[in-house]
């Protein structure tokens, strides 16, 4: 199953990467490689991460990376990863537009 990052997303990580490597570079890098493995590995079985707690909804998802959620919406074809944020800060409805 493929994954297709949204432009929410996609600047969600810049923005994740751009804070981390105010401090480092390298590891603002290796922290969005390991995020995007993450969402990479829940495309192999879409269904394992678990429902949002804001949505009932069975086909909008997330997996944790300690802090950090991935939120993404599984279809036949692909998962759309809708926004990654740190679990801290709350989910917001608009966070989850498909832009793609």
């Amino acid at each position: 199953m493929a994954v297709v990052w949204t432009e929410r997303a996609r600047d969600d990580l810049r923005d994740i990467f751009a804070f981390i490597a105010q401090d480092d570079r390298n590891a603002a890098a290796r922290w969005v490689d390991r995020l995007v493995q993450r969402a990479e590995l829940a495309a192999t079985m879409p269904f394992a991460g678990r429902t949002l707690p804001e949505l009932s909804r069975q086909d909008i998802r997330e997996v944790l990376v300690r802090s950090y959620r991935i939120v993404y919406r599984v279809s036949s074809d692909d998962i759309r990863v809708l926004t990654v944020f740190e679990g801290h800060r709350r989910l917001r409805l608009s966070d989850l537009e498909d832009d793609a």
